[in-house]
């Protein structure tokens, strides 16, 4: 029999009074790779240590309630009945692109309010984002959400009937999304630390850099994932957003670098 990856056993533990919800948990294991990563980063670039604490704090706060925002608009059928539940994070719902946008302008404007140079902060910042994410998609492991398409591979996610879609409700096994984009983004990390160590891009070009890859792998995995039911021509919400970062910032990429090429000839 193939060996599956089992359902998780629980999404969260007691300690006394309190239930920890490992969905959060994950997030902040990956809030907390993310700020050691910007400080190291930060101070291998020449500046203090802890310097970038407090726009990376706001950028943080602000990511969250833009992703939550995002994911609230564009689902508010599953809240009609109970409101409160916009509020009930820990059982998922993080839009990230949202948080994405929202988190990153604000960190920039904490920078630019501090007198910081902000494109040299952004791209201290940027590969920690993915690095934070390939941490907080473990998550939705434990939630048993946001998995893709039925299959009987041997590295295939379990999943218990009652988070099954209506429409797979037969299938037991299917695609860890969470997992392919877990790895996916430390690959990404690894892309942009190499391309910063080269030095061979424009102060802020690596955050376009981001976007196209993470563009990239997102589409693809838009194709597997079953949670998103609006659809146009076939493609999510999402694989239409990913698309549009990969063809805008390739292009905006191309030409930040081509006009530094001429600046380098002129």
């Amino acid at each position: 029999m193939p060996a599956f990856i089992p359902a998780p056993p629980a999404n969260g533990f007691s300690l006394g009074p309190l239930f920890f919800h490992l969905y959060g948990l994950c997030i902040a294991l990956g809030v907390l790779a993310a700020f050691w990563l910007v400080n190291r980063r930060w101070v291998q670039a020449g500046g203090k240590p802890g310097e970038l604490e407090r726009p990376a704090i706001w950028g943080v706060v602000a990511g969250f309630l833009g992703g939550r925002l995002g994911y609230v608009i564009t689902h508010t059928g599953d809240f009609r009945d109970n409101p409160l539940e916009v509020f009930a994070i820990w059982q998922g719902g993080l839009a990230l692109y949202g948080g994405l946008t929202v988190g990153i302008l604000t960190g920039l404007w904490v920078a630019r309010r501090r007198g910081l140079p902000v494109l040299r902060a952004l791209d201290a910042a940027i590969p920690a984002i993915p690095l934070a994410q390939a941490f907080g998609r473990w998550g939705n492991y434990f939630n048993q959400e946001l998995f893709g398409t039925p299959t009987t591979l041997p590295w295939a996610l379990e999943v218990d009937p009652e988070h099954r879609p209506d429409r797979y409700a037969e299938f037991a096994t299917f695609h860890p999304t969470f997992l392919y984009e877990s790895l996916y983004n430390l690959g990404v990390v690894a892309i942009l630390l190499r391309v910063s160590a080269t030095r061979r891009l424009r102060p802020g070009s690596l955050s376009l850099l981001y976007l196209i890859l993470y563009g990239a792998g997102r589409f693809g995995l838009e194709l597997l994932r079953t949670d998103t039911t609006y659809r146009l021509a076939g493609l999510s919400r999402n694989a239409w957003i990913s698309l549009a970062l990969v063809i805008g910032g390739s292009l905006w990429l191309w030409l930040r670098e081509r006009r530094k090429e001429r600046e380098w000839s002129s």
